[in-house]
Order: structure tokens, then sequence, then C-alpha cells
């Protein structure tokens, strides 16, 4: 039960209904089964791997535990009854605030790391606490390393199901994180993840694909479409990492890229595939090597078998005369050469390093890729005869300025036009661009560049916030509470939406109205400070509620 601040429980508590674990469509399913049916060997060892175990009903992969966030004096506990998974969570500083969520899946194999995921009113999101497996510990979740209240609004992204389940939804039309319950249809990664549809195999058809015998670029798609991150990703219009299916080009779905590394420089939890690029041995190899050179996926070694099947696949390549002389009696090549190093993305995580660098404590000196770079940014994998759309540079420079990346706000002043002249009616571009010109203080510019974007797509929802802000200070108000509205219909837990929308209703004295989406705001979020400040003055004093 959830009661809010100032608020009697009879008034406002929200009982999260429990709901079992066993949802259909979450079992290993038809697809799996009907790949048993012919290759059992390889479905029984797949089974026990980390790929396989990605996700699934939270009891099934329960780990309990509590924790406590000091910086915000939060209590969390993750607890099990009657079949069901909870996280509960109390304020130390602020009574009211504590309440509890059932948790319906897991997100992680375990071995790094486990978050649960939670749904309220029809969203879907990550739980604030994570599992990290290699420090047995739990601790806030990665981007939240640092909050000073309960986050309990971080909304489940679109790349976090693509990678750890089988046969995602898309999200509801206009929204990032509403999904027909259950989000996914097959718990973990399945053979189609990577074979396409055994069903339809099974009956008859020869659609199935053997990765192995695709060309190179659209072979390594398929390890590529989870295992390489990149500084920024930019989706292709009207295209989704989900959508990619194995024997497509990833291309076609998403651009991935990377800034030149620095000496020293700590990788990504899931840079597997970028880090490799940069070995010698794929750089000497090239579309020879690729991450079935030294992965079966089928399986994983046993920890006893670990460094005999690892040097096996090291002296495939350079054969048992140079075994003889190199550190014969070490073994071990992983461990010299891969050793395990902190990610610089994921807290408590460390990652195998894939550069196979023979002094892993030197690091490269630069980003090794057979491309110039553009400005320090490079499209990863490299396409020398095939350059990035200046669309996806642009947006790709867009993304490095919101991590305050030096220099990128140069990048885009000088794309974002060009980009634009090309492909006027891309709503990301103008969305970007409207932006720009908003924050340089060009408000009839921004609004046009706004306007333009819907009506290209009436949905999109940062475009109708950032036009409701140019409106409101225009004085218009009546206009701007339209826009926030829609908006805030479709992300109804994103507090600043909710807390603009709010402003703006009382500055039209609608008193009453922005009381109502006050307590919609602190439905998904019940510590935000600011939602319980305005609260407070509403209940306090009406009129003055929102000054």
């Amino acid at each position: 039960m959830v009661c809010l601040f100032l608020l009697s429980p009879f008034l406002f508590c929200l009982q999260e209904k429990a709901v079992t674990s066993s949802a259909p469509g979450h079992e290993p399913g038809a697809e799996v089964s009907a790949c048993a049916t012919c290759h059992a060997a390889i479905v029984a060892s797949y089974a026990q791997t980390a790929m396989a175990k990605a996700s699934g009903p939270a009891i099934d992969g329960l780990i309990t535990g509590e924790f406590e966030q000091r910086k915000a004096g939060i209590i969390y506990r993750v607890y099990e009854t009657d079949g069901n998974v909870w996280l509960s969570f109390a304020s130390r500083r602020d009574p009211e605030v504590r309440g509890k969520r059932v948790l319906k899946y897991y997100i992680g194999s375990g071995h790094r790391g486990r978050t649960y995921l939670f749904a309220t009113d029809g969203f879907w999101f990550e739980a604030p606490v994570n599992w990290y497996g290699q420090k047995k510990t739990w601790d806030m979740a990665p981007a939240y390393q640092e909050a000073q209240e309960a986050p309990l609004n971080l909304p489940l992204a679109a790349s976090c199901l693509a990678c750890h389940t089988t046969g995602m939804a898309a999200p509801a039309a206009g929204t990032e994180n509403r999904y027909a319950s259950p989000p996914f249809a097959h718990a973990g990664v399945t053979c189609e993840r990577c074979h396409g549809d055994g069903v339809s195999h099974a009956q008859g058809s020869r659609n199935i694909v053997n990765p192995a015998k695709l060309t190179a670029e659209r072979r390594d798609a398929v390890c590529m479409q989870c295992h390489v991150e990149g500084n920024a990703a930019i989706e292709q219009p009207g295209k989704h990492l989900y959508d990619f299916r194995p024997g497509d080009d990833l291309s076609d779905y998403v651009r991935y890229f990377v800034k030149t590394s620095a000496p020293g420089e700590t990788l990504r939890a899931a840079s597997q595939f970028e880090a490799l690029a940069q070995s010698a041995c794929k750089r000497k190899a090239g579309d020879r090597m690729s991450c079935m050179s030294c992965h079966d996926p089928h399986m994983t070694p046993t920890p006893e078998e670990r460094v005999v099947y690892y040097r096996e696949k090291c002296l495939a390549c350079h054969g048992e005369k140079f075994a003889s002389h190199h550190h014969a009696k070490e073994p071990d090549c992983v461990g010299c050469h891969m050793p395990p190093v902190a990610s610089s993305d994921v807290a408590h995580t460390q990652a195998t390093d894939h550069r196979i660098l023979s002094d892993p404590r030197a690091g490269p000196s630069v980003w090794m890729l057979p491309v110039a770079p553009v400005n320090g940014l490079v499209e990863f994998p490299s396409r020398p005869k095939d350059p990035p759309p200046l669309r996806d540079l642009a947006l790709a420079w867009v993304a490095l300025q919101k991590k305050g990346i030096p220099g990128a706000s140069r990048e885009v002043d000088d794309l974002l036009p060009k980009a634009l002249k090309q492909s006027p009616d891309d709503v990301d571009l103008l969305s970007a661009y409207g932006y720009e010109q908003h924050q340089k203080g060009a408000t009839t510019q921004a609004r046009e560049v706004y306007e333009h974007a819907l009506r290209v797509d009436r949905d999109a929802v940062d475009v109708q916030t950032n036009l409701a802000v140019i409106e409101a200070s225009s004085g218009e108000r009546v206009v701007a509470i339209a826009l926030l509205q829609k908006a805030f219909q479709k992300r109804p837990w994103q507090d600043s939406i909710g807390m603009n929308l709010a402003v703006t209703l009382c500055q039209g004295d609608r008193y009453a109205e922005a009381r109502d989406v006050i307590l919609r705001v602190l439905q998904f979020d019940p510590d935000s400070s600011g939602a319980k400040a305005m609260l407070r003055r509403l209940n306090a004093d009406r009129p003055n509620g929102c000054r």
C-alpha cells in the first residue's frame, strides 16, 4: 500500500494488486520445444547459459535482500510472500513515503547483476535497486547511484527488453514504456533470436538461419544486436532495434557511433564487440574472426573447463609451436591477456577485456579502426565505402552533447542545419534543432520548428513539452495546457511534465485540476520533493498553492 504525503490513507492509498508469476507465454514455449524435437542436446546445454537465463518470472529469479540507500534515507527490501515477489520501500525522513510494488519479472542472468520489473497503471518500470552478482551486493540502479530521493519511476527501456527477452511487444503508440501484459513472449534469449522462426521451421519451412553461413556483416549483426553499445546508438526513422531479425542488416535499424579511445579508458559493460575490433587478433584476421571463433553460443564451459577450453581457441590460430615457448607453464591465456576490468557504466561490475592486449597494463593508445574519425567520432562498425547519413551523424553528436562531451555542441551547431536540409521532415532532427534554437533564445524559430515536427508526428512528447514551455512563456496558457495534457497522458511518470502542467493550471486559477495532476505525479514518484511541496501548498493555501 502506498500512502502519499499529507493525504489521509482513506483518501489516496494505492494497493498494488498481487498477480501470479506464472504468466502465460513465459515458459520456454512452443518455439523452444519445437527446436528440442531435433536438437534436444543443444537445447539442454543452451538452457544453462547466461543468455537463456537473461529474463523470466520474478519468482523464478528471486534474490531476496534488504538495502538502505543512505543518501536518500530509503530502506528497500525484496522478498516473497505467497508466491509473489515484492519490493517494499520506506523513507526514514518522511513516514508517509512507504509502500510496495509487486515485481513481475526479472532481467539479468545474475552473473553480473539482476533487476526486477513492475507495472504501475500499465506503465512498466525497473526497480530502483539492483543485485550486483560479482560483488554479491544490493545497490542502486546504475543511473541512480547518487539519488537523493526514491526513484520509483525509472522507465523500462525497450533496449533492455530487446536484449534480454524474446518476442517483445512494441510499446503502446506514442509511449515509451506502456506495454500490454506481458511485455514479451518468451523468457530469456531463445533460439529464434539467432536462428529465426523455429516453429515454422519445425513445420517444414526452410527459413531457419545459421549465422555461420551468413555474410560476415550479417553474421556479426546477430551478436552485435546486444553486444555493442557505442557512445551513441541512432535508430533509423520508423525502425527500432527490437525489429531486427537474424539475417537482416543491423544498420537498417540502428547505427552505432564511438568516440576515439583515450589511453586508460575503461570499457562499457556490453562493449565486447567494440573492444574486439581493437584487438590485434581481429585486425589481422579480419572477417575470418567472429565471436564464434572463441565462443560456442550453445554452451558455457564450466569453471574447471575454462582455462583449457579458451587456450585451445587461442592455439587454433597461434598453433602448438607457439604454445611451446610462450608461457608454456602458464596455460591461462585469458587470465593474462583478457583480464576483467571495471566497466565504466555499471557500478560493481567488471567486464572481460576483449581487446586481447599483449600487455593489458598499457592499453591501446588510440581507437584502432581502419577509418578516419570525424572530429573524434566514428561509426561502428566502420563502413569506408558507405559513410553514415548526415542525419545519423548529427543525432549522434546530439546524444554526446546531452552527456556533456566536450566539443559536442560545436558539432551539433554545424551538423544539425545541414542534416535538416537533407531530411526536413525528420522529427528527431526537428526536435533537436528546435531545442537548440530555444536554448539560444530564438523562440520564434523554435516554435516554428516544433509546430512543423508536430504536423509530422502529433505524438512527439518531447516536442509537445518544449513547445508548451514557449507557449506558456508567451502567455498562450490554454495552448500550453493542451500540449502538456497530451504529453502527460503519454508520460504520467515524468515529473517535469506533470509539474509544468500543474504550475500552468495554477496560473489559470485551475487549482483542483492542478492538485489532481500532482496526485498523479505522486502515484508514480511518491518521494518527489517538488511534487510533495506543491501539494502541501495547495492543501494549505489554494490561491497561492503554485507560487
